[in-house]
């Protein structure tokens, strides 16, 4: 077997994860609005507490999958997932459904810096930002496609929230295995795991500074993404939305950046170029409490659409320059994830404490989201000013 088909397997993993981690996490707030009666308080209270294990366990899986191996972390990783969600099922209460979440979320943090690494490994500078594209695709179209149906899929029976991602995680074990079977094999046989790899000529202390930048920028568009998938049940709501109908209508943010990633990995201009970071960053803010506070679906769709590009290169950038400046992938894609998780923590939490200290204003939440991206924004161009002249 091949590097290059093993690599196709990885990329089939990467996409049965993101559909399965998607469609779980995305509608678990559906669910729990059904089910227990949540508001848009517990819903971000809830989302903070995802982002701050995801954040934590992230930065320690990537570290796992380095000292013990990427094929042993996912395998980990896949099997605590089965396990939390085969619980679901069985589990009626809110605390029981808590406790179910923070065990996926345990398991899902040993998969994607694994998935990261193992997708880039052993490639060329030129291989990197090709497989990074096709990995960005990947993943993003499944996501997308998850939370497109998953209303659909979700509208009669609730339970299937469960059920359809155990049967990807069984899916994604037997593939795993024997993945790592022909990864084996084909080491054994002394063939060669790469090109041969080329120095990147871009000037490293630029290149190091634009990883901090996009390290930065990174969490605070998903403070954006985590607030707004937790307060979508509310939106959906107040714009006379049944669930399928709100999986076809506000998944559209997904769509709009699986567009982008293709459009960023077709052409490679915006690489270290600070312009295109912070043209994302200030559309990402402007869209932001527009989705959140649109007054119709027309505006809604709108606003997504804007609001997914400026993701897309947002996120395209922490993943590549990550992946760019390591030889130590399977780390630098746990710092990665982990920065995701801070911003999952810190959007969801600052808007639940806005709701808490401020019940009787409504729009509070989206208010004090917009101020602490303001500060991502700061933090942005003070880093820009810290790139050493002529470099």
């Amino acid at each position: 077997m091949s590097q290059r088909q093993l690599k196709t397997g990885y990329f089939l993993l990467a996409g049965l994860n993101s559909f399965a981690t998607v469609f779980y996490l995305y509608y678990l707030y559906f669910y729990t609005q059904t089910a227990f009666g949540f508001g848009n308080k517990a819903n971000l209270t809830l989302a903070a507490f995802n982002g701050l294990l995801y954040m934590a366990g992230s930065f320690w899986c990537g570290h796992f999958a380095q000292k013990f191996g990427y094929f042993t972390a996912l395998k980990l990783g896949f099997f605590i997932m089965l396990a939390a969600f085969s619980a679901g099922t069985q589990l009626g209460s809110a605390t029981g459904q808590v406790v179910v979440m923070a065990v996926m979320v345990i398991g899902m943090c040993f998969t994607w810096p694994a998935l990261e690494a193992l997708v880039t490994e052993d490639e060329s500078p030129a291989g990197v930002q090709h497989m990074v594209g096709i990995y960005n695709l990947v993943w993003a179209g499944t996501g997308a496609l998850a939370y497109f149906f998953g209303g659909a899929i979700l509208e009669y029976h609730l339970q299937r929230l469960f059920y359809v991602p155990i049967a990807v995680q069984f899916i994604q074990l037997g593939l795993t295995f024997w993945l790592q079977k022909n990864a084996m094999l084909k080491l054994s046989a002394g063939d060669s795991v790469g090109p041969e790899l080329h120095l990147n000529p871009r000037p490293i202390a630029k290149a190091k500074m634009f990883l901090r930048m996009s390290w930065l920028a990174n969490p605070f568009a998903y403070i954006a993404i985590n607030t707004l998938v937790a307060v979508m049940p509310s939106v959906s709501k107040q714009l006379g939305l049944s669930t399928m109908l709100a999986g076809f209508c506000c998944s559209v943010w997904c769509f709009a950046r699986l567009t982008a990633f293709l459009a960023l990995w077709c052409w490679s201009g915006w690489h270290y170029r600070f312009k295109w970071l912070l043209g994302a960053y200030l559309l990402l803010m402007a869209t932001f409490s527009a989705v959140i506070l649109a007054p119709n679906v027309a505006i809604l769709v709108l606003a997504q659409i804007v609001f997914g590009v400026a993701l897309g290169l947002i996120y395209y950038s922490s993943l590549f320059y990550s992946m760019d400046l390591s030889q130590s992938k399977g780390m630098h894609g746990g710092i990665h994830e982990a920065a995701i998780g801070l911003g999952n923590f810190a959007g969801p939490a600052v808007g639940a404490a806005s709701l808490h200290f401020l019940p009787q204003y409504a729009g509070s939440g989206p208010v004090a989201v917009t101020c602490l991206l303001f500060l991502g924004l700061a933090g942005l161009l003070w880093l820009k000013s810290q790139i050493p002249k002529g470099t």
